[in-house]
């Protein structure tokens, strides 16, 4: 890698651990054996280039992947990982679900549906996570 690629990386991964923790970490192993430089453009490019812009605070990213992936349909497991960020960035629940809804009026109520059984996943697997 060239300094700046190694730059763009480093800074990447240390956003993408920020906003994802180990579930982002998963989501790059999970390629290593298949596709290593994919996982390696996911960590440079959005996370080390986009994510890392002064435009906007993690948080409002966030809710806009949770949109925009809820708008898609067809994205449940990013879906998820970005619930899961959006909620360690400082997103509500409630925020996140009325987010979820504006969607079914430009995406659709299926997209909509599918995308609030997913934070329905999210928030049951954190439930079952803390400590009682």
């Amino acid at each position: 890698m060239t300094d700046n690629t190694s730059t763009r990386y480093a800074q990447g991964l240390a956003k993408l651990q920020e906003i994802d923790g180990q579930a982002g970490v998963n989501v790059i192993n999970s390629l290593a054996d298949i596709a290593p430089d994919f996982a390696r453009y996911l960590i440079e490019f959005p996370f080390g280039d986009i994510y890392s812009r002064p435009g906007l605070d993690l948080r409002s990213r966030e809710i806009a992947v949770v949109a925009a992936l809820t708008a898609m349909g067809n994205a449940a497991p990013q879906l998820k990982v970005h619930i899961e960020g959006a909620l360690n960035v400082g997103v509500g629940r409630e925020e996140v679900v009325e987010v979820i809804m504006q969607m079914a009026v430009y995406a659709g109520f299926p997209a909509a549906l599918n995308a609030l059984f997913s934070a329905k996943e999210v928030f049951a697997a954190r439930d079952l996570a803390e400590p009682a």
